[in-house]
């Protein structure tokens, strides 16, 4: 019957199906505001922030210019955690429909999502996004479980997403009152993680998609409610897009930002605002910035937010990143991130790859499909190998839990872990990052999550005077190869002493031959998964 009621939806019905489907929570809009309301916009409160910024800015080593913003180092403990949790949640998990871009998508004509919005819940011009806000209870939100499960995961740190690009701040914040604090859950998300974080040793970030707010809603001044001033803290500026008429594109292109109106002084200080009042309340260790900061009148505000929150960190005695995409800092002045994408070779400097656990979306959505942890740890291995970090979303859904296919995988990454962790946590890259036929295609959004590797693909890490070969498919014969440390190899300076197989204490047959380091893999308690092999050295290597 799901399944009907849903085809329906998407090809248009006129009959509303409210009533039949169960994935509608009942509608209680928003409470009427009154017709004085001017919007929930707080000028004062950001003019305070930009003030204090101003100051932050002369005071510490860090200056606001590249030059010497390039003194930042990518802080130790990054380097050592290998693996995060990226958390997608907001008044978006309420629909559940497609992926978190619902709040722009519902007032878009050529997306599904406006057409299904319009079934199910009615008129965008009666019912908006804000009247979601109600329904966003997080009755059932429990950071402690949360952060509980985090850590089964095997994972090091934590980075909600502070605010995404609808406009709702999921922390307490003094610059609009459209916040989780003080509507919907009416919890201060951000601090109650960030306190549940910490209490157990993970380390704590936040992420900004606020760059994106400027023309987020424009679809919806014709189509719905953007335009009340009522609700112009929430909706934003909306501003237009300037591509031709006829062009079916629902979304920005990323590299032809020339196609967009560029963000105005107003939005660019409340942006800056907005993002060091997170650096200030939650002291965060990590800031990560969406891709339209790659537009370039963020330029002077991007090195003015990195003196700042540098200065500040390193006051308090942190150690922070600021993790983007694209082109929008000089390489070495903060970290680099590929977005659901990753790199074909070692790559000298520290970075990040960012992809979620479910296939279709970041925040929740119905019917969705998820990656397996055999995948995922897989291109764990392949990253970490290449000298990076794997930040992996989940997407909540409204009432705070975590779905159970997503605590599924997460708990099987964790088994892999809790056994193979070594190999990952805390290692450096190799002389070579690994050896094998399979082509990992660089670049954002290029990732194959259905990929299948070779027996040949192994990886390298290293940790002291020992070394880690990683295989990414474990042979059925249990027969490996690896063939860059053939005897005489110049990529080491010591004879292989032992092999062993982390997980078993079954001896583990090898020799070094002309071919390479010829293994033959004890019986496998761990079934299919991806292994690790550890190989010291005679007096060193």
């Amino acid at each position: 019957m799901k399944a009907t009621i849903m085809l329906t939806v998407l090809l248009g019905s006129a009959a509303p199906i409210a009533a039949q489907t169960s994935t509608a929570p009942p509608i209680t809009p928003l409470p009427a505001l009154p017709a004085t309301y001017d919007g929930g916009y707080r000028p004062d409160a950001v003019a305070r922030q930009l003030a204090t910024v101003e100051a932050g800015t002369k005071r510490g080593p860090f200056k606001p210019d590249w030059k010497s913003l390039a003194a930042f180092t990518v802080p130790e403990w990054f380097r050592d955690a290998k693996f995060g949790i990226f958390i997608h949640w907001g008044p978006y998990s309420v629909p559940g429909f497609a992926s978190e871009w619902y709040s722009r998508n519902m007032y878009d004509k050529r997306s599904p999502a406006f057409t299904y919005h319009r079934n199910v819940f009615g008129a965008q011009d009666k019912f908006g996004y804000k009247d979601f806000i109600p329904q966003f209870k997080a009755e059932r939100f429990d950071p402690a479980q949360w952060i509980a499960l985090f850590q089964q995961a095997g994972a090091r740190y934590v980075v909600p997403v502070g605010e995404h690009c609808d406009g709702f701040a999921m922390y307490a914040s003094k610059m609009t009152p459209w916040n989780a604090a003080e509507m919907g859950p009416k919890r201060d998300v951000a601090g109650e993680l960030m306190t549940a974080a910490r209490a157990k040793g993970m380390h704590f970030g936040l992420s900004s998609h606020r760059a994106e707010h400027w023309w987020w809603y424009n679809e919806g001044r014709a189509t719905g409610d953007v335009g009340d001033p009522r609700y112009a803290a929430l909706y934003g500026p909306a501003a237009p897009r300037t591509l031709p008429a006829d062009n079916p594109a629902s979304e920005p292109d990323p590299a032809h930002l020339e196609n967009w109106f560029p963000p105005d002084k107003p939005f660019l200080d409340d942006w800056l605002a907005r993002t060091t009042e997170m650096v200030d309340k939650y002291q965060p260790e990590m800031i990560y910035l969406d891709w339209w900061t790659s537009a370039p009148a963020f330029e002077p505000y991007l090195r003015r937010l990195s003196a700042y929150y540098y200065n500040e960190a390193k006051r308090r005695g942190q150690g922070p990143a600021i993790a983007y995409k694209g082109e929008n800092f000089p390489a070495g002045a903060a970290l680099f991130d590929v977005e659901r994408g990753k790199l074909d070779a070692l790559r000298l400097l520290p970075w990040q790859t960012d992809t979620s656990v479910s296939i279709k979306s970041w925040g929740y959505a119905q019917d969705d499909n998820y990656r397996t942890p055999k995948s995922l740890i897989a291109d764990m291995i392949d990253v970490v190998s290449k000298n990076g970090n794997l930040l992996l979303n989940v997407g909540p859904k409204a009432d705070g839990t975590i779905p159970d296919e997503i605590q599924t995988v997460l708990r099987g990454m964790g088994a892999w872990l809790g056994t193979n962790g070594e190999a990952i946590y805390g290692t450096r890259p190799w002389k070579y990052f690994g050896e094998g036929p399979s082509v990992t295609v660089t670049g954002e959004k290029k990732e194959n999550p259905n990929r299948t590797w070779s027996t040949a693909d192994i990886r390298f890490t290293t940790k002291g005077d020992t070394l880690y070969a990683l295989g990414l498919e474990r042979p059925a014969d249990g027969r490996v190869l690896v063939k860059t440390l053939y005897t005489g190899t110049p990529y080491l300076a010591r004879p292989i002493a032992a092999v062993t197989l982390l997980g078993t204490a079954a001896p583990v047959r090898w020799e070094q031959t002309a071919r390479g380091l010829a293994v033959t893999l004890p019986s496998d308690p761990g079934g299919t998964m991806p292994y690790a092999l550890k190989l010291t050295f005679a007096g060193g290597r």
